[in-house]
């Protein structure tokens, strides 16, 4: 046991590792916050989708070498959320056939691009596709890439996220939970299911770093439906979301550090086995009604 506690101090000495806590824990805020919205509008396909087209849109970035891959993720995924709103909302082409249409695409180009690129040496390709692909694809070594200014980038991206969701609360709790109402009332509600796309769109570019693409719509996800299982009303579900999502990402950081694995799949393992836990209890909560 001291030694594993030796090895956690020698680890957090690292900036590196200090850095990944940060934005770890910042990015389970900021997914849980608005993966409850998600799901109860049934609108959880947005999150794989856009991860998909965050995919695509680095391996253009790396293929062209640009540095900053921001310049092209952000824009990409956020014209996409639109795109997947304006598309999904069109009555010859149903909102599941366009992500697929979407996410699929963005998904074969964004590999066959790096493919291309390995081949031929071009960008910042290292040759090794099957290592690039997976690297971002599931974020394997991102935990060692970090800088100072991802830090900084994730706490502006989310102080904002966080902001726009206390601002706008009580617009997105009528919007989650009767569409049409909210309408009645005065509501535009296409502006706020524009505003939460646009808003996920950011918390999916800023984790793509560090749990990569495939894996983002899982910290969307899971808190949320672990949190439903016990709790019912909109605060107390985002309440429990929030707390989930914020352990497990600091408990599969430790114990990706202790154990040597991906941090991003750690993390999402976290977050199954608690929606699991979850599963037992509120089975148990309703034999006991």
């Amino acid at each position: 046991m001291s030694d594993l506690f030796a090895k956690l101090h020698q680890s957090f000495q690292l900036p590196v590792v200090r850095y990944a806590l940060i934005v770890g824990l910042l990015i389970a805020l900021c997914s849980s916050l608005l993966g409850v919205t998600l799901v109860m509008k049934r609108f959880s396909f947005i999150g794989d989708g856009l991860s998909h087209v965050a995919f695509g849109a680095m391996a253009v970035a790396t293929v062209t070498g640009i540095t900053n891959n921001m310049l092209i993720i952000m824009p990409v995924t956020i014209v996409s959320a639109v795109l997947l709103l304006r598309t999904g909302s069109n009555t010859k082409i149903k909102g599941d056939a366009a992500v697929a249409m979407i996410s699929v695409g963005a998904l074969a180009l964004g590999y066959m691009l790096m493919n291309i690129a390995a081949r031929k040496g071009i960008g910042r390709t290292s040759g090794n596709v099957t290592a690039d692909v997976c690297s971002t694809l599931f974020g394997s070594t991102a935990i060692l890439t970090l800088k100072p200014a991802d830090v900084w980038i994730c706490i502006a991206m989310s102080v904002i996220v966080v902001t726009v969701f206390l601002v706008f609360y009580n617009k997105i709790f009528a919007v989650t939970f009767d569409e049409s109402f909210a309408k009645a009332t005065g509501i535009r509600s296409d502006m706020y299911n524009l505003l939460i796309a646009v808003v996920i769109a950011v918390i999916i570019v800023i984790a793509m770093n560090f749990v990569g693409s495939l894996l983002i719509s899982a910290l969307i996800i899971f808190p949320a439906l672990s949190a439903m299982r016990v709790f019912k009303s909109f605060r107390s579900v985002i309440i429990c979301s929030v707390v989930i999502s914020l352990l497990c990402a600091f408990f599969g950081i430790i114990i990706s550090i202790l154990a040597e694995t991906p941090v991003g799949s750690t993390i999402v393992s976290a977050d199954i086995t608690v929606f699991f836990i979850f599963c037992i209890i509120s089975a148990v909560l309703k034999r006991g009604r």
